[in-house]
């Protein structure tokens, strides 16, 4: 099946463009620069899509940022330290974005006569983030099934796993997590103590895999 892979470079769309591909699927990437606060993970996407020989395109929406203000990735916001469910992670929501990355990849989709478009949402960003919940998901699965004469199917196979499962799927697979970008603060190293990174700290611990990840120095996530 041809398919479109929301693809960010983190870990949980990498770990979804490997299974795709596993799957069968002939896939393509769309990131979207959004305006966010740094480029590691559009950086990142392109370093992994490059290795496997993927097409990959960045959607430029930057023009967006502006309406998009409250959120700490495309504010000069402080990103705060914690766990990925703290209250206060809710800084990080980027109003509607999943809905804006959603539309511009089934828009590719129908223009490439692709079957379907994928999302990595999981069971672990349900808490903090509107729309990666499963509501959400079944009601843009129904737009996109109306939204053009050929119905665009939407994939969103993680919706049920944690961020482990995520991690011993992706191992499994071969996954190069080192090439993944995941913290909220970009630099030259992940911070480790940012809910991204505290969250993928965590997800490699419980799933018992070794974590290939580089921290800063001072990366011992808070207590508690």
């Amino acid at each position: 099946m041809k398919t479109v892979v929301v693809y960010s470079g983190g870990l949980d769309s990498t770990v979804l463009l490997y299974h795709l591909r596993h799957q069968g699927h002939e896939v393509r990437a769309l990131s979207v620069d959004y305006g966010q606060r740094h480029r590691r993970e559009l950086e990142a996407a392109g370093a992994v899509c490059g290795r496997l020989g993927v097409e990959h395109r960045i959607a430029d929406l930057r023009a967006l940022r502006p309406l998009l203000a409250g959120s700490a990735l495309t504010d000069d916001l402080p990103v705060p330290d914690g766990h990925y469910t703290d209250e206060t992670m809710k800084v990080t929501v980027v109003p509607n974005r999943n809905m804006i990355l959603l539309a511009v990849a089934i828009g590719w989709a129908i223009s490439r006569q692709c079957r379907a478009v994928a999302l990595a949402a999981h069971a672990g960003d349900h808490t903090v983030y509107p729309d990666c919940r499963p509501a959400f998901a079944e009601a843009m699965a129904r737009a996109a099934a109306l939204c053009d004469w050929r119905p665009i199917e939407l994939l969103r196979p993680f919706i049920g796993m944690s961020k482990a499962d995520l991690v011993r799927a992706g191992a499994g697979l071969g996954v190069p997590f080192e090439m993944t970008w995941s913290c909220y603060r970009g630099g030259d190293l992940h911070c480790g103590r940012c809910g991204t990174c505290v969250e993928r700290r965590e997800a490699f611990a419980r799933a018992g895999v070794p974590d290939p990840t580089v921290y800063a120095p001072d990366a011992d996530p808070p207590a508690g």
